[in-house]
């Protein structure tokens, strides 16, 4: 998520100009790829056969898994080698990164901190202001490893900002270990507590924290099932061993997911637990009274809830029960219930998504994926709408209740992340930190449109390129999309983008179904019997660009990350013929047996699972990409990217992906896996290893879409 320029010369009728005949496939030979051995595993599914014959490819431990992801990766590299301008683009990104990023700052104990990245250091490093008012380096996660692989994590301070716990990735893991740490002499004071996972680190004063953790599983820990999750308490100076079990760990108690969290004046822990990634009950615990019972103050999964802030005992809690789109409630702590619950800012036709800072609520709406925020106080008032810069994405707004002054950041397609100062007594707002980047907004134009789905549905795209783009069907574009998990995806700017802009290149975003972007009602319409929607409104944001002469297959790439990997494995398999080159990354691609790995049967809320009925488990194979690849297809130029160390994803759903694209492929265009070392979902990943992949990634692009030089060149 980042930022830059360099204006091209030449116009847009140039870039076909450096262009072979993309419709000629490139006369080069088909790649001689791997052998992958085929197994004989079958599965049965309700009396339906199913085979697996690449699921030895699931033991990441193995031997074999890791000779055949070093000749993958051989492959690939040699195909990359090959591409006469990667290592220009990878310069000319490593350039357009090399700007200071600095965080909004925040105070702890009287301290202020905030965190800076000179350019391209690989992870961000977090700075405290000293007694004489200058900025010391406070922590350091570059020197936590040699390659730069171990990220610093969730950073809390105790209530008198004296002690610290922060935790650390290794190597892109989400199995995390935490540090707790004098602040004043930055030694540590305990030994590390480890197993953490999916967790917050929540003070109970200066007593102790409160974290999340699963019991270590059978098997591999970067694969192997997570199925229990626990809070625990950890007061300081006590062994992990001896840390207090405060839920989880009964068949009553069991969730995938429980996070506490204590309120800012230290009144109250509130517990969330969760069998999915939607829905959640609530629990509350005064911490005032010893031995005060766990209250349930919403039972079920059924909706969202938690407990954003508190006024003495009346709590004030954003749900979307019986509110698509969100709304904040009260109710006494003495009296939960949601029999009990008293609107406070009512739901609107618009999403709501709340913070808290200096006494006040800022209620940030989203319009057509769009940030408006509206500014109330303890009594439900309306103070003002905040005026943002501009049409885009907003953060912040939020801060202990005694701050005199909140920071917000704005951005969009095409302006950098840039960090206002507010006033939250007059509402005044000034620029606090606006980054200096090598890209100059005024050269490029972001636009949005509104296209028809399959279904007759309306879809917000919103489409980014340069300034006086000829309208030739001949632009290279890259489809970005995700598509679920009520995510949204608003305007945001990446440094990674700003290259392929500058190649002349459109970069497109639909805001799909299965994402939040209209509420609880949108995302359910892209989940399990309803997922083909999300690839409908994708198909459709594809032919919408291609109607409209923006591109045309063979200047159309697919990328998506994720559930967005999934997104892209389904539409290839569906609609080969709509793309020249697809990018699926960390993908969800065995759709019968994701829920097998890891935290992943906590999806199941989108996904629904091959288990569940014989209806759900049809469903899944007629999309699921891995199952969905069919011999005798040209299929596009395919670029599977993937970490070893991916343990959110699996990367044995990328491996059995390519597998079957490797032995099936039709036609001669390449179908490729780059497996990252020492990486993981995304999460931390150095600066270096981003700049890397981005460069690869569009050098493959373009060199697939039949550029012998880059479109900008003289």
């Amino acid at each position: 998520m980042t930022k830059h320029i360099i204006t091209s010369l030449f116009t847009i009728a140039f870039l076909s100009a450096c262009k072979t005949d993309p419709k000629e496939e490139q006369t080069q030979m088909k790649l001689t790829y791997p052998e992958t051995v085929k197994g004989n595993v079958v599965d049965t599914y309700f009396d339906t056969p199913i085979n697996d014959p690449y699921r030895w490819l699931e033991d990441d431990r193995s031997t074999e898994t890791e000779a055949w992801v070093a000749a993958q990766n051989k492959v690939t590299y040699a195909h990359l080698d090959e591409i006469p301008y990667r290592k220009t683009l990878n310069d000319r990104l490593s350039k357009l990164w090399n700007y200071e990023k600095i965080s909004a700052p925040f105070k702890e104990g009287g301290t202020e901190y905030y965190y800076k990245n000179n350019g391209l250091q690989n992870q961000s490093v977090l700075y405290k202001k000293n007694k004489n008012g200058d900025d010391e380096v406070f922590l350091d996660p570059n020197t936590f490893s040699k390659e730069g692989t171990t990220s610093l994590g969730n950073v809390s301070f105790s209530k008198d900002g004296k002690t610290l716990a922060y935790s650390i990735s290794e190597g892109g893991s989400d199995w995390r270990k935490v540090i707790i740490m004098d602040v004043d002499t930055k030694t540590v004071k305990e030994d590390t507590l480890i197993d953490v996972k999916f967790s917050g680190l929540s003070w109970k004063g200066n007593e102790g924290i409160y974290y999340s953790s699963y019991d270590k599983p059978k098997g591999s820990e970067l694969s192997a099932k997570t199925d229990q999750h626990k809070l625990y308490f950890h007061k300081l100076g006590t062994p992990q061993s001896d840390d207090k079990l405060i839920f989880g760990g009964t068949e009553e108690q069991k969730r995938r997911y429980v996070g506490g969290y204590v309120t800012e004046d230290n009144r109250y822990l509130l517990i969330s637990g969760a069998v999915s990634t939607s829905g959640n009950d609530l629990f509350i615990q005064d911490l005032t009274k010893a031995n005060s019972p766990l209250v349930h103050m919403v039972k079920g999964f059924d909706a969202d809830a938690y407990v954003i802030e508190n006024d003495g005992s009346k709590l004030f809690v954003v749900t979307n029960l019986n509110a698509p789109n969100q709304k904040i409630i009260t109710v006494d702590a003495k009296t939960p219930g949601v029999e009990n619950w008293v609107d406070f800012i009512p739901e609107t036709e618009n999403v709501l998504s709340p913070s808290t800072g200096a006494g006040y609520f800022f209620a940030e709406y989203m319009k057509d994926a769009v940030s408006q925020i509206k500014q109330y106080n303890y009594k439900g008032q309306l103070i003002r709408e905040v005026e943002l810069p501009g049409i885009g994405s907003v953060g912040g707004f939020s801060g202990k209740k005694d701050a005199k002054t909140l920071y917000y950041s704005f951005t969009n397609y095409i302006t950098p992340n840039t960090i206002y100062t507010f006033d939250p007594k007059e509402g005044g707002t000034k620029e606090y930190k606006k980054p200096e980047i090598d890209f100059n907004s005024e050269n490029y134009e972001s636009k949005q449109v509104f296209y028809t789905s399959k279904d007759g549905t309306k879809i917000p795209m919103i489409i980014t390129h340069k300034k006086g783009l000829e309208l030739n069907g001949k632009n290279p574009t890259i489809l970005y999309g995700y598509g679920g998990f009520n995510i949204s995806l608003t305007p945001s700017f990446r440094t990674a983008n700003t290259i392929w802009l500058e190649q002349g290149g459109i970069y497109a975003v639909p805001n799909l179904r299965g994402g939040g972007e209209y509420g609880k009602k949108w995302h359910d319409a892209g989940t399990q019997l309803k997922k083909q929607n999300v690839f409908d409104d994708f198909i459709a944001a594809a032919e919408y660009l291609q109607n409209q002469n923006y591109t045309s297959p063979d200047y159309m790439a697919v990328l998506g990350r994720s559930n967005g990997g999934l997104l892209v494995g389904a539409t290839m398999t569906q609609r080969p013929d709509l793309m020249k080159v697809a990018l699926p990354g960390v993908g969800v691609l065995d759709m019968l047996r994701y829920h097998t790995f890891t935290a992943g049967a906590g999806w199941a809320y989108d996904y629904g699972t091959s288990e569940q009925s014989k209806e759900m488990f049809e469903y899944l194979k007629g999309y699921s990409p891995v199952h969905n690849v069919k011999e005798g297809t040209k299929y596009p130029a395919t670029m599977v990217h993937t970490a070893d160390h991916d343990d959110r994803v699996v990367p044995a759903h990328s491996f059995k992906f390519i597998s079957e694209l490797q032995d099936k492929q039709a036609g001669n265009l390449p179908v490729l896996i780059r497996i990252e070392t020492n990486a993981g979902h995304g999460a931390g990943k150095p600066v270096a290893m981003q700049i890397s992949e981005y460069a690869d990634l569009f050098a493959f692009t373009l060199h697939n879409m039949g550029f012998e030089k880059l479109p900008n060149e003289n």
